[in-house]
C-alpha cells in the first residue's frame, strides 16, 4: 500500500508543470521623450526573455550615471560614449557600455529667425553646459562655418577654444534639459533631440542640423561588474531587435536613427 502511494506521488510530481521562474527585475534609467518611449517599446520584448523592465525617468544628464553607480539602477539608456567616458574620468564611475542604441542628430533651433544667416552679429546662442554636448554643439557650428576652433580640441571643445568668431556671437551655457526653454531669451539654441521632441520641436525645424556621423551614437551602460551577466545579453537582444527598430523608424520618422 505504501509502495503504491509513493509511486502515485512520484508520478503526480513528474506530470506537474515546472514552476515558472520569476522574471528578473531590471531598473533602467532614461531621460524623458524618445529614450523613454523606446524603452517602453522594448519592455514587452524583454518580458519574453524573462526581464521585468522598471523604467525610471531622469530630467538631466548627471543623475542617471550617479544612480547606476550607486546601485539604484541596473542599466541606463540616455548618453553617448564620449559623455560616458567624460563622466568616468571626472567621477570615477566603474561603468561600461554594452551596446550601441540610437543616434539623435543635434539641431540648432530659433524662435526669432528662419535661418542661421539671420542671426545678427553679436547674437546670443545657448549651448549645453556639459563638456560633451556643449563641445558637440561648437563642433556643429564649426562644421557649418560659423566659428573656428583651436586645432586638436577633440570631441570636447569649450567656448575658450574658439579662435575665430567673425559674427561676435555670445555663447550662453545652460543645462541641456533647459535649452528648449532658453529659446525665448536667445537668438538660437543648440538642443539635443531627446529634449527637443518633448518641447514640441521637430528636427525639420532646426536652422542648422548635425550630420548623423561620428561617435555620438547612444549606448546602454551598466556597472562594470555586471557587463557579462545573462540579463545584459537578454536586454541587448531585446533592444536591438527587429521589432524595436521598426518602432523607432515608424514613430520618429528619421529624428531618431537606430544603429543596427
Amino acid at each position: 500500500m505504501l509502495r503504491s502511494l509513493t509511486l502515485a506521488v512520484l508520478l503526480a510530481l513528474a506530470g506537474a508543470p515546472a514552476r515558472a521562474q520569476a522574471p528578473q527585475v531590471v531598473r533602467i534609467g532614461v531621460t524623458p521623450g524618445p529614450h523613454a518611449q523606446i524603452v517602453e517599446a522594448v519592455k514587452p520584448i524583454a518580458a519574453k526573455r524573462g526581464l521585468d523592465l522598471r523604467i525610471i525617468e531622469f530630467s538631466d544628464y548627471v543623475v542617471p550615471n550617479e544612480a547606476l553607480s550607486a546601485g539604484e539602477l541596473e542599466v541606463n539608456s540616455f548618453q553617448n560614449q564620449p559623455f560616458l567616458d567624460n563622466q568616468k574620468v571626472d567621477r570615477g564611475y566603474k561603468l561600461d557600455s554594452v551596446a550601441l542604441t540610437v543616434n539623435f542628430p543635434l539641431g540648432i533651433y530659433s524662435r526669432r529667425h528662419k535661418s542661421f544667416d539671420s542671426v545678427p552679429n553679436g547674437g546670443t546662442v545657448a549651448i549645453q553646459n556639459d563638456p560633451t554636448n556643449g563641445g558637440r554643439s561648437l563642433l556643429l557650428l564649426q562644421d557649418k562655418g560659423v566659428i573656428k576652433l583651436k586645432a586638436g580640441v577633440g570631441f570636447k571643445p569649450s567656448v575658450a577654444d574658439i579662435v575665430e568668431n567673425p559674427r561676435r556671437l555670445k555663447f550662453i551655457e545652460v543645462d541641456a534639459a533647459q535649452t528648449p526653454r532658453s529659446l525665448d531669451d536667445v537668438d538660437a539654441a543648440a538642443i539635443n533631440t531627446n529634449f527637443a521632441t518633448p518641447a514640441g520641436l521637430k528636427p525639420s525645424d532646426a536652422i542648422l542640423k548635425e550630420e548623423p556621423k561620428g561617435p555620438y551614437v547612444n549606448v546602454l551602460a551598466v556597472r562594470s561588474a555586471d557587463r557579462d551577466k545573462p540579463w545584459v545579453t537578454a536586454l541587448v537582444e531585446s533592444y536591438r531587435s527587429a521589432e524595436t527598430k521598426a518602432f523607432i523608424e515608424t514613430t520618429f520618422g528619421g529624428a531618431v536613427l537606430p544603429s543596427w
